[in-house]
């Protein structure tokens, strides 16, 4: 757009002078000057702050600088083409060039150039055709050699073209050479053009440099006047820097031209992100007029999003009256899986696991966190005592959807539900699924051992005691013992029988990694135990060490391990080295059967063992970090683990299988076929089907074996 020459020029003096920009006032410092030194110094203790507004004062001196000799030929170019920003910038750049130096009143003033050949060139620059410059600089040094380019040309072109570089390298995310770029042309980064200084911040914040990034958007705030860029530089920030450092921005905010301030209209979604922000991470403590702000959109604007902000917010702090609260009311306006989800979590966490299975139900298959946390529902529902009854279409859906995911955690809970009923043949089902899934669950080896036992079948009991006698002392010692827990043979008025599962089911590769209630290859304990004493919650913490030891043995009865670690921590305080021993010995357990395999492994080492107790935890470990590894695809790691254990103990079929199935994934076919072969040749089922599997390989993958 054209301006008349005379106005324009009045107005960008104006506007210059009031930003501190033109007259005698002093220059913000430049941005690029700090951005080296914020390189020479320490992240954690930078020596030059970016979002200092001013450099060093200057000493005094008894008598003014001469004025600098400037080169004012761009000034005039600009403004006879009323080219108003681009004058505004040219002013902006040599002020921070020169910092003594003061613009003309009127650029026009400045003597016009004569030479024809370098007004092109200027026209050439204003239309951005930088390569046309250079070329037409060349071909005229060429034919004129004692002609000297312009500085200020050179300059501008300069400038131009590292504007160009610092873009194009943001844009294929090249954040290094921006910064490079940055720091080596001061007079691009000005409040002129502060598309550059995001980039720069922006950079910063990529580069894992928060602390820079954070003053690099301060200087923009601190020095800057334009108000739509200002209220751009906090959007742009609050998607680069955390909660706290977007507090220091905040601290800037000014008023407006129309007497408001000028980050009103963006503070929701500011209350949204930090909301969302202290979701993300429990140690968060977001400043209460943030909540207030989201409760108040949450209530009024119907947005079920901002109540699931805020229930989450609340979950992560163990808040779970207000957390259900917010789930309630985000389920009541739009209905989700991640409100559900929500909710199911808190009804878990306040022991009402049968709403929790109702309510996550409808989503369960909405991922793979809804269904895991269907199954903590279930799990913990079926663990009940007195068992609560279920009606028959309950109990049916949530047989249907363990034997479709072959949960072994909830199928081990039917097991002892079905047991707590009186009904020993369902558990005798539901324990044979449960090791046909994951076969050195021994807690589901035990159930079944003690539900033949209750049928009179002593063949059965027998059998387990060959397969389990070697790894289980208590299955080993069962016909020696009178069994604690059985029931009797009568289900408790209006209970509903349990959905029988189907006879085991045959694993088609590995044995299944354990849902959230998992178990792991061992028991808590080598005698049955008195459950009674440990049916509620309490916290251990007021318990004495000899105490605590026997809850957490009780506690591994019921098949609680999280809240027998807890019993088995404070045990770990007794001065005898002898029940530190047993408390060490049982947390490691309580921890493989959640499945937390690193943590039994700290547990393991907090009081010394004896040798037969180190390997045992040894085995156990190791072999729950080969099924993790297969789980994970990690099929060398899997035979490095398998190999590991080998050398402390005898491989057992599953564990057999398991690197056969491993050497199959490799496409080590010749390997695991022989495994395959050696196994199958004890009968196991999941063996045949392995060297099924080879077979039916090798015609894909033609193999010499």
């Amino acid at each position: 757009m054209k301006f008349p020459i005379v106005a324009s020029i009045g107005v960008v003096t104006a506007a210059l002078a009031a930003a501190g920009l033109a007259g005698d006032g002093e220059l913000p410092r430049g941005l690029a000057q700090v951005i080296v030194d914020a390189d020479r110094a320490d992240d954690a203790s930078t020596a030059v702050q970016l979002s200092q507004a001013h450099g060093p004062a200057a000493p005094e001196s008894t008598q003014d600088p001469p004025p600098p000799r400037v080169d004012e030929s761009a000034l005039r170019y600009f403004a006879s083409k009323g080219d108003t920003a681009r004058l505004e910038a040219e002013i902006a750049r040599l002020r921070a060039l020169y910092p003594n130096w003061t613009p003309p009143q009127d650029p026009l003033a400045v003597p016009q150039n004569s030479d024809a050949q370098l007004e092109t060139m200027w026209r050439l620059y204003s239309e951005g055709r930088y390569a046309e410059v250079r070329r037409a600089i060349a071909e005229r040094q060429s034919t004129d050699p004692d002609w000297q380019v312009p500085t200020d040309l050179l300059e501008r072109l300069n400038v131009a073209e590292a504007r160009a570089r610092l873009v194009n390298a943001s844009d294929l995310k090249q954040y290094e050479t921006v910064i490079q770029v940055g720091a080596g042309t001061p007079s691009l980064l000005t409040c002129s053009d502060n598309d550059v200084l995001w980039r720069v911040a922006e950079a910063f914040a990529e580069t894992k440099r928060p602390n820079r990034a954070r003053d690099a958007y301060l200087y923009i705030l601190k020095n800057c006047d334009n108000e739509p860029e200002r209220l751009a530089t906090v959007q742009k920030a609050a998607s680069n820097l955390s909660y706290s450092s977007m507090q220091d921005l905040l601290s800037y905010e000014r008023t407006n031209s129309a007497g408001a301030l000028e980050f009103e209209s963006i503070r929701d979604d500011l209350a949204r992100r930090f909301v969302a922000a202290g979701d993300e991470d429990a140690t968060l403590e977001v400043d209460r007029k943030y909540l207030q702000r989201v409760e108040r959109l949450a209530e009024t604007e119907g947005s079920a999003a901002d109540a699931l902000l805020l229930g989450w917010y609340q979950l992560r702090r163990k808040n779970t009256s207000e957390a259900e609260r917010w789930f309630r009311l985000a389920r009541d306006k739009r209905d989700s899986a991640p409100a559900s989800q929500g909710l199911a979590l808190v009804l878990i966490e306040r022991k009402a696991p049968e709403e929790a299975e109702k309510v996550l139900y409808p989503w369960r298959d909405a991922s793979s966190d809804a269904r895991a946390t269907y199954f903590a529902a279930t799990a913990n529902l079926l663990t009940i005592d007195p068992p609560v009854a279920l009606s028959a279409d309950v109990l049916q859906r949530i047989a249907q959807e363990t034997m479709k995911s072959r949960d072994a955690a909830t199928a081990q809970q039917f097991g002892w539900y079905a047991r707590l009923l009186g009904q020993p043949a369902t558990a005798v089902q539901w324990f044979s699924t449960t090791l046909g899934w994951k076969p050195d669950d021994e807690p589901s080896a035990y159930g079944l051992a003690i539900s033949h036992k209750e049928l009179g079948d002593r063949a059965g009991v027998a059998e387990i005691q060959r397969l389990w006698a070697a790894k289980s002392d208590r299955i080993a010692r069962l016909g020696d013992e009178v069994d604690g827990q059985a029931k009797a043979n009568t289900a408790p008025p209006g209970s509903a029988t349990i959905a029988a599962g189907s006879a085991p089911i045959r694993t088609a590769a590995a044995p299944a990694k354990g849902a959230p209630l998992g178990s792991a290859a061992h028991g808590s304990q080598t005698t049955p135990r008195k459950l009674s004493g440990c049916r509620s919650t309490i916290d251990p913490r007021g318990l004495p060490p000899g105490a605590a030891l026997a809850r957490g043995w009780c506690l591994m009865d019921l098949n609680r391990p999280l809240e027998a670690a807890e019993a088995f921590e404070v045990a770990l305080r007794a001065s005898a080295s002898k029940l530190r021993e047993d408390a060490a010995y049982g947390q490691s357990l309580a921890y493989l059967r959640a499945g937390l395999t690193g943590k039994a492994a700290v547990a393991a080492a907090r009081s010394p063992q004896s040798l037969a107790r180190r390997n045992e935890l040894q085995t156990a470990i190791l072999a729950d970090r080969a099924v993790a590894a297969f789980d994970a695809g990690r099929y060398n790691e899997t035979l490095l683990f398998l190999e590991q254990r080998r050398q402390l103990a005898t491989e057992r079929t599953d564990l057999m299988v398991l690197r056969g199935y491993a050497y199959l994934k490799l496409k080590r076919y010749a390997q695991a076929k022989r495994i395959f072969e050696a196994a199958a040749a004890t009968g196991n089922r999941d063996a045949i089907r392995g060297l099924s599997d080879v077979l039916a390989e090798q015609q894909v993958w033609p193999r010499k074996f």
